[in-house]
């Protein structure tokens, strides 16, 4: 039997969150989205068998409070730039802090890092797609659209996470040796990252916490995929 593998997430500042959805939701709404998903893939990640622990690395208080109330591990993270190419830089050297960090605790693991906006995700599809990777190989999965990274897997215990998001990572992590995993998992591939990115996942079926969110916000789904707001309903509630 395997051994467990152990899951790490990067979320940035929530004041950060979303700039391409500021179009169709309000500034104010971004930041509860990005929670929302993230706690849909908190919980696929949890429940998922072969998955030992998630740790989340995050500058956000916000973020911490909610994983940390969802199961998940903290990795504290100093703020980030905002500009796009520091911001990736960021992300994978906050990523690979955690990925060390988790093993300076559990040993020589095998590594999974997460995009924290998978609001379709399933249990059965991360079963699936580690059941699918070969031993003492990195693996990598490709976004919908086959360009971005949605998760990169390290099975060699031995070996750094050495993570390469960014602009066309797919590409570039199986040019670093990397399998590419070429499953049927539509929710796996699904992050939001624009409103059509939110149409499809809503198409497949988002978890309680996205969904939830969406409809108190009057947000439905269209017979295209995508998604429309409501804006004669009554008004959303505001936390205090």
């Amino acid at each position: 039997m395997r051994s467990s593998v152990h899951a790490v997430i990067a979320v940035k500042s929530l004041a950060l969150a979303k700039s391409r959805l500021a179009d169709r939701l309000h500034p104010r709404d971004r930041p509860r989205l990005v929670l929302a998903m993230l706690a849909d893939t908190v919980d696929a990640a949890t429940a998922t068998p072969e998955i030992g622990s998630v740790t989340v690395v995050t500058p956000d208080p916000r973020v911490a409070d909610l994983v940390r109330g969802l199961g998940a591990y903290v990795h504290p993270e100093a703020m980030r730039s905002q500009s796009r190419a520091d911001s990736h830089s960021g992300l994978n050297a906050a990523l690979s802090a955690a990925a060390e960090a988790v093993r300076r605790h559990h040993g020589p693991v095998e590594l999974l890092a997460l995009q924290a906006d998978l609001p379709a995700l399933r249990p059965v599809e991360l079963s699936g797609m580690l059941t699918a990777a070969p031993e003492n190989r990195r693996a990598v999965v490709a976004d919908h659209a086959g360009t971005g990274t949605v998760a990169l897997l390290v099975r060699d215990g031995s070996a750094p996470l050495a993570p390469l998001f960014g602009t066309d990572s797919a590409r570039r992590h199986i040019a670093a040796g990397a399998v590419e995993l070429l499953g049927d998992w539509p929710g796996l591939r699904q992050d939001v990252d624009t409103a059509d990115d939110l149409g499809r996942a809503m198409t497949l079926g988002v978890g309680v916490n996205t969904r939830a969110l969406l409809s108190e916000l009057g947000v439905s789904r269209r017979r295209d995929g995508k998604h429309s707001v409501d804006r004669t309903g009554p008004p959303v509630r505001r936390p205090a």
